[in-house]
């Protein structure tokens, strides 16, 4: 079921801004299972939901709705869009993708100008995101604007892969992986009151997070997440950051959150008695939803479980199966904790 959840979500486009199809989607799934929801101005989905006991302290997980994408900003005389980026992508990852464009899904490919016309010094350097377009297949701008207007969102090719040994290749694994954790958790029975908060525009600046966190007022919260691995070919040492394959990740610092020393310890403690493999990350990096939740009201004691993600920020990101199942059973583990 995990599994089938997280094809599901991945499938959705989502792009920061426009979570609208995420969210409807979460929101049908969970509305039976739900003793209150809540919605705000900026798009999160917070859902409350009452468990065996009422904790000393309310408890919320957290997982982000949005996507990377593009964004378009123009559109040419010759019908081709110009665009910028939505969310912090690798250039290098966009070149040749299959996109859908708008409300429309109008089909595009991403282009740069043909090799062949480039210098060579040219070639040396990667295309700067001013010098590529997507094409749709339209004569000119006339014919463009009657499918896509400036300000469309623009998703990845949305195709879902299982592969090799217990792999899954998807867009979007960040984070519908904690998306679909916190679904299965809300269908079933909890050992705990818990609120959800499905979050936007996390991609962008953990906008969404900052609106719901003062919303709920937690004081502990769980930020499930995808985070960058790179264990592949030509990265040595810390630089693979953490692997695929090693367990769950439980992070003790990033960019924006140095992360509670006691829960990050429950959690290792709960994984270890529970035969869960865990790793952490060996590089300072990226951030979550977190770091403003952390800062939130008063302040709230913040955690994070994540899923190694290879490609992150990309159409091809790839997770391992069994991590994205141990991320749902350690978070309930965790709720278990918090309601003793």
């Amino acid at each position: 079921m995990m599994l089938d959840t997280l094809e599901t979500l991945c499938c959705l486009e989502g792009v920061s801004g426009g979570e609208d199809e995420v969210r409807d989607y979460i929101l049908e799934r969970v509305l039976p299972h739900a003793d209150e929801i809540r919605t705000d101005p900026l798009g999160n989905l917070m859902v409350f939901k009452k468990g065996a006991v009422t904790p000393e302290k309310r408890v919320m997980l957290c997982a982000h709705m949005d996507e990377v994408g593009l964004i378009v900003t123009h559109i040419t005389e010759d019908g081709y869009l110009r665009f910028d980026q939505a969310g912090g992508i690798d250039r290098r990852v966009i070149i040749g993708k299959k996109v859908f464009v708008g409300p429309g899904r109008i089909l595009g490919v991403v282009g740069s100008k043909a090799v062949h016309m480039t210098t060579a010094e040219q070639r040396k350097k990667l295309p700067e995101i001013k010098d590529m377009f997507i094409d749709i297949g339209a004569k000119d701008k006339a014919e463009a604007e009657k499918q896509v207007h400036i300000g469309d969102l623009v998703a990845f090719d949305d195709r879902v892969v299982r592969f090799g040994d217990g792999f899954v290749k998807a867009k979007a694994i960040d984070d519908r992986v904690g998306c679909a954790t916190m679904v299965e958790l809300i269908e079933s029975e909890l050992p705990c009151d818990c609120w959800f908060a499905f979050t936007t525009q996390e991609e962008v600046g953990s906008r969404g997070a900052t609106v719901a966190a003062r919303s709920i007022q937690p004081d502990v919260a769980l930020v499930l997440e995808g985070t960058t691995a790179a264990d592949i070919p030509g990265t040595e040492g810390a630089g693979r950051v953490c692997l695929l394959g090693s367990g769950v990740v439980l992070p003790f610092m990033d960019r924006g959150t140095i992360y509670d020393k006691d829960l990050r310890a429950t959690l290792i403690r709960l994984a270890e008695e529970n035969g869960i493999p865990w790793q952490t990350k060996s590089m300072i990096a990226g951030g979550t939803d977190g770091s403003v939740v952390q800062r939130s009201g008063a302040g709230a004691e913040v955690a994070a479980l994540s899923v190694a993600v290879r490609n992150i920020h990309s159409p091809a990101c790839v997770a391992k199966i069994s991590e994205c199942e141990d991320q749902l059973k350690l978070a309930r583990l965790f709720l278990a904790e918090m309601a003793k």
